[in-house]
This record gives structure tokens, C-alpha cells and sequence, in this order.
């Protein structure tokens, strides 16, 4: 299966199957990485003060530039929300370069480790070593924080980089090769653009390691080439986050922290609520609430700046067909539209959609919605809720609201997911010194914070033999001092 048979995915990097120039692609991809790693292997791992500047003028390059950043992705998307932009892409990244840098001394430090006492008084210890090259297959959704925040883990392990963007985010993509040039060598970190040929033949190229952010079914793709050469990946997924509101907690106030999180990006987001669990008997309260809070944050949506647009229509018209398909099968959909406006179509701009009585098997059950439709289940007891969630593949984020600490440590205890986020949503992506990642389907591995530093780093274990040692007791000809070692050790 190639990717380009899975572009369909929600929030995947663009459409990558071999086209018919892909081997002239494919030779200047591998040049390129070539070029990369012979500088690794000729300068050597980058020290402290190296590493320092390298994340430095990365800082620099998002604070001189963020303007056009958020112009470049609001061109992409027909509307994306500046203040959105600024905040998600630009000021979440920076805050993970002052992170890093802020902490760096300590995460390159040299590890001692214990020494077994029969081999004292020898030494032993980690040294944390660069990988060598990373690649950064990144998607269209946070086109500059997903290309990157990883970029920021890499330079802080002392690494050099290729990044291939999304071809859903051409303009984007371009600022992104064009800051990237001007800021660092081309030996250091490179940015490549292109559709099909182009990534596909970018994820077969033997990096030290791979950093795919994107859909589920895509990163089996993307993990399987990268087999090819035993390349070790991050992948960051997706699947379906649920959102659970415990039996005491206020209605209002779990409504407004999900349709934040549910509106954010216009649900194009990969640790959205995806779906959201009320207890029985309180769904038409929640409905309610929703629409309050929807109005309370975007009045109108026509010629709103705050509120994004769908990528395109492609996507536009999969969440089409996916409320058809509830709707055939009997689910009660609820749009929130405080203006009554007569939203265009081919604007893109989509009303969210609350759905109820959705079946089981239905796309919006099944599927990773990715973007503003929100369908509502009930649960008797917190036990029927958990229940649900583990009988799904392990999604990205979970969000629990509630104060009693009891039932917070049962769903901790009794689900797994990627994170959580206790009485709030999204908010724990942009904790730096919380590592990120998914579990199971919805990804393996982590970048961000300490976590992020050692994915991509060789934790090298190192011992060092002292000139007084007794190891010739573990050479032949074996004879009466090591049988009594060996009795003392192990017994008769």
C-alpha cells in the first residue's frame, strides 16, 4: 500500500506515491541526506554552546517572522485565524526553544551508573550522544509547530535535520524552506517541498530517525518504509479523544473548555474532542450549554477572523458525508449558528455540528472526525464510560472534568491514551516539560520536554576497565580460583 492510496486520512502529510519522475526525485532526496550526514560525521556532535545558538536563532527566525507565519498559513487554509496561528504555531514553539535551552546543560550531562562490585574499582556511565540526521515528515494542520517542535528536540540532541512538509500547505511550505535556508546552513537543517514522488520517496530514506506526525493509517505506510532500512520513527497519530464529564461537574463549565478545545483550528486538531460522554440524563442540558458557549465565543462566523475554515474541499466535503451518514441512520444533529447565517460552501467555513443517538457503526463513530462536528454519548456509571473507552483502540488525549480526586485516579488507573488533560482540553500539548506522544494506534514515542531530547539522542553506555581489575579470572584455561568464585557466588 502506498500513501497516496490513504490520502484520505484525516490529517495526513500530503499525498505520496512514486510518480513518474520519482527517481530523479529520489536521487536528489538521497543527495541531500548524504550531504547532511557527511557534515555530521566531519563536525561531530555540536557542543553546549553550539546547541545554544543553533536553538537561538531559531527563535529568532519564528519572533522576526511570525507575521508572515500567520499570513503564509491563512493563505493556506482561505481562513485561519491569526491570533490562533501566533498562539498555536509561533508562541508554543518558542516557549519549547526556551525550554530546552533552559534546561539543555542538564539533559547532555554524562550519566555515572553503578559499577557490579566483582568488577570495582572499574567505572561505568551514559554518554548522550546525537543520532546523526532527523527526519520530519510534518502535516498541514499546525503546519510550523508540527515541523518544528520536533526540529527543537533534534537540535537540542545536537542533530541536523530534513523536514518535509505537507503539499496541502504550499505557502507554508515555501516560507518554511525559504526561513529555513536563511537561517541555518544547508549542511544543517534543509526543507524540501513537493506532492507525491516527493514524500513517499522521503520516507524511504535512510534517516536515524523519523518523526512522522499524521493519520493512523498513513503511519503504518510511513513506519513500513522506514522498516526498509531499520529506521527507528516517532509517530504522532490520531484516533478519537473522548471527552468524559463526571456527575458532579457543572455542565456550563465542561462545556465551554470543550467547545474550546472542539473549535480550535475548527476542530482540525489531532487531540480534539473528539467525542464527548455525559452522564444519562443531562445530554439536552449539555446541548444547551454548547450552544451558549459557542455564542458567547463566535457571534457571528461570516467575516470572522477567529473562526478557521476547513483545509479544503475535499475535507470540507468528507464532513459532509459523514453527518449524511449519521443522519441516515437515525442521529439527531443540532448546528450551532447564533447569526442564523447562510454559511457559502465554498467558503469552507462549516457551523459545528452536535450529534446525538449517533450508532456505533456509523463513520463518526468509527472515524477520527477531525473538524467541528461533536457527537454526545451518556453513560449510567463512570464504569460504563471507562468501558467504552477501552473497548476502542487507544486514543491520543483523554479529558476528564471532575474534582473528586477518587474517580480522577480510577480513569487514570483504568484507560490509557497518549495524555490527559484533567478539567480542561488541549491544554497539556503545550505543558514543556510534559513529554507528548500517543500509545497504541494513536502513535509510539515522544518529543517534547526531557523526552523529546532523549528520542532523538544515543544513550551510549561506556565502562571503563581500571588498571587493577580481576577479569583474568573470566579467561581460559579455567582452573581452582574461579570454580571457588563461582561456588561463593552461586552456591554448590
Amino acid at each position: 500500500m502506498s500513501l497516496v492510496e490513504n490520502v484520505e486520512g484525516h490529517h495526513a502529510s500530503g499525498s505520496v506515491s512514486v510518480a513518474a519522475n520519482g527517481n530523479s526525485r529520489a536521487s536528489e532526496l538521497h543527495a541531500t541526506l548524504a550531504k547532511l550526514k557527511a557534515a555530521q560525521r566531519k563536525q561531530g556532535a555540536p557542543d553546549y554552546d553550539t546547541r545554544i545558538e543553533h536553538l537561538d536563532k531559531l527563535e529568532q527566525m519564528l519572533v522576526s517572522k511570525k507575521h508572515e507565519i500567520a499570513k503564509a498559513i491563512g493563505m493556506d487554509f482561505g481562513v485561519r485565524s491569526p491570533h490562533e496561528s501566533l498562539i498555536a504555531e509561533v508562541m508554543v514553539t518558542v516557549n519549547a526553544v526556551k525550554h530546552a535551552r533552559a534546561h539543555l546543560h542538564e539533559w547532555m550531562e554524562t550519566e555515572p551508573r553503578e559499577v557490579s562490585w566483582m568488577f570495582l574499582p572499574g567505572r561505568a556511565e551514559v554518554v548522550m550522544q546525537p543520532v546523526g540526521v532527523v527526519g520530519i515528515i510534518s502535516p498541514w494542520n499546525y503546519p510550523v509547530n508540527l515541523a518544528l517542535g520536533p526540529l527543537v528536540s533534534a537540535l537540542a540532541a545536537g542533530n541536523r535535520a530534513f523536514i518535509k512538509p505537507s503539499d496541502l500547505v504550499p505557502d507554508t511550505g515555501e516560507l518554511l524552506k525559504k526561513l529555513i535556508a536563511e537561517t541555518f546552513a544547508s549542511d544543517h537543517v534543509t526543507v524540501v517541498t513537493g506532492g507525491v514522488d516527493v514524500a513517499e520517496a522521503f520516507s524511504q530514506l535512510p534517516f536515524d530517525h523519523l518523526v512522522f506526525t499524521g493519520s493512523t493509517r498513513l503511519g503504518k505506510v510511513v513506519m513500513r518504509a522506514a522498516a526498509e532500512n531499520l529506521v527507528p520513527v516517532t509517530l504522532e497519530l490520531g484516533g478519537k479523544s473522548p471527552a468524559i464529564v463526571g456527575e458532579s461537574f457543572s455542565i456550563a463549565q465542561a462545556a465551554q473548555k470543550i467547545m474550546m478545545g472542539k473549535c480550535f483550528n475548527a476542530g482540525q486538531t489531532c487531540i480534539a474532542p473528539d467525542y464527548v460522554m455525559v452522564p444519562k440524563g443531562r445530554a439536552d442540558a449539555f446541548v444547551e450549554e454548547c450552544r451558549a458557549a459557542f455564542a458567547a465565543m463566535y457571534p457571528r462566523m461570516l467575516g470572522n477572523p477567529d473562526y478557521t475554515a476547513i483545509i479544503n474541499d475535499r475535507h470540507y466535503d468528507r464532513l459532509q458525508a459523514t453527518l449524511k451518514d449519521a443522519r441516515d441512520r437515525g442521529a439527531k444533529i443540532v448546528e450551532l449558528n447564533p447569526a442564523k447565517e447562510d454559511l457559502d460552501p465554498n467558503a469552507r467555513k462549516m457551523a459545528p455540528q452536535l450529534v446525538l443517538h449517533a450508532k456505533d457503526d456509523s463513520i463518526l463513530m468509527q472515524d477520527e472526525i477531525f473538524g467541528p462536528i461533536l457527537p454526545i454519548r451518556t453513560y449510567e456509571t463512570l464504569d460504563d464510560a471507562i468501558a467504552y473507552v477501552n473497548d476502542h483502540p487507544r486514543p491520543l488525549a483523554l479529558y476528564f472534568f471532575d474534582h473528586d480526586q477518587r474517580r480522577i485516579d480510577k480513569i487514570l488507573r483504568e484507560t490509557i491514551s497518549g495524555g490527559v488533560a484533567i478539567n480542561e482540553t488541549l491544554i497539556h500539548f503545550a505543558q514543556d516539560d510534559l513529554p507528548f506522544g500517543g500509545v497504541g494506534a494513536s502513535g509510539m514515542g515522544h518529543y517534547h520536554a526531557r523526552e523529546g531530547f532523549e528520542a532523538f539522542t544515543k544513550k551510549k553506555p561506556v565502562f571503563y576497565q581500571s588498571r587493577i581489575n580481576g577479569t583474568k579470572l573470566l579467561r581460559p584455561p579455567y582452573g581452582k580460583n574461579i570454580d571457588f568464585a563461582l561456588k561463593m557466588l552461586l552456591g554448590k
